[in-house]
C-alpha cells in the first residue's frame, strides 16, 4: 500500500503549471518595443494636437491588453481569427454609444495594429523587420500630421438664433456675425437642423485650431 502512495504523480503534474519559461524574456522584450512605439504615437503625435486625455488613457490600456491577449493566445491552440475577434470586441463595446471621430478611430486602429504585430511576430519575422514595421507606421503618421497636413481643421456645432441669416444670400453676413460672436476665424460653416418653432438652427463651424487663441474642447 505504501508503494501505491509513493507512485502518485507529482504535484506539478497534477496542476500542469510552469512557473517560468524562456518566453518570459521574449514577453518583456516585445512589451518594451510595443510601449515605446505606442508612446511615440499616443503621447508625441496624437496628444500634442488634440489634448484629449480621455483617449490617451484609452489608447494605452487597449493597446496593452491587446498585446497581452495576442501574446497569450499565440501559445494556446486557438485560431488567430478568434483572437482578433476578441480584442475587436473591446473597440466595439467602448465606442458604440459615444460618437467617435474618424481621427480617433484611426489612431485606435493603429494602436491595436502595432500591438498585434509586436505580440504575434514569430521566427519568420526578424527583429529588423519588426522595428521597420513600427518605424514605418510612426513615420507615416508623423508625415501626415506635421508635414503634409499642416493645418488641422476643427469643428464645433452651435445653436444659432438669428434664423433670418441662414439663407444662402446672407452667407457673408452670417459668417461675419459668427466670427464676431465666437471670436474665431472661421474657415467655413454649414447649416444643419432648423427649428422654426424656436427660431434656432444648428450650425457647424470649421476653423483651423492653430490660428485661434481659444482652446478646443471637441464639443460636437
Amino acid at each position: 500500500m505504501l508503494s501505491n502512495i509513493l507512485s502518485v504523480s507529482p504535484v506539478s503534474n497534477v496542476f500542469d503549471f510552469v512557473l517560468f519559461s524562456d518566453d518570459f524574456y521574449t514577453l518583456l522584450f516585445r512589451l518594451a518595443i510595443n510601449i515605446v512605439f505606442m508612446t511615440i504615437l499616443i503621447r508625441y503625435l496624437y496628444y500634442p494636437i488634440t489634448k484629449r486625455k480621455d483617449y490617451l488613457f484609452t489608447y494605452y490600456l487597449i493597446g496593452t491588453i491587446t498585446f497581452f491577449l495576442c501574446f497569450g493566445l499565440k501559445k494556446l491552440d486557438i485560431d488567430t481569427g478568434m483572437g482578433l475577434g476578441l480584442f475587436a470586441i473591446f473597440g466595439i463595446i467602448r465606442y458604440r454609444t459615444d460618437a467617435i471621430e474618424i481621427k480617433e478611430m484611426t489612431y485606435l486602429f493603429l494602436i491595436i495594429g502595432i500591438s498585434v504585430v509586436n505580440s504575434l511576430a514569430g521566427k519568420q519575422l526578424s527583429f529588423a523587420e519588426l522595428i521597420l514595421i513600427n518605424i514605418s507606421v510612426v513615420a507615416l503618421t508623423y508625415g501626415l500630421e506635421y508635414l503634409w497636413l499642416v493645418k488641422h481643421e476643427t469643428r464645433k456645432t452651435i445653436i444659432y438664433e438669428k434664423i433670418d441669416l441662414i439663407k444662402p444670400e446672407f452667407y457673408s453676413e452670417m459668417l461675419a456675425d459668427l466670427e464676431n460672436r465666437t471670436g474665431l476665424t472661421i474657415n467655413r460653416f454649414e447649416v444643419g437642423k432648423i427649428n422654426f418653432l424656436e427660431d434656432t438652427a444648428q450650425v457647424r463651424i470649421y476653423y483651423f485650431d492653430e490660428e485661434q487663441a481659444l482652446s478646443d474642447y471637441h464639443n460636437d
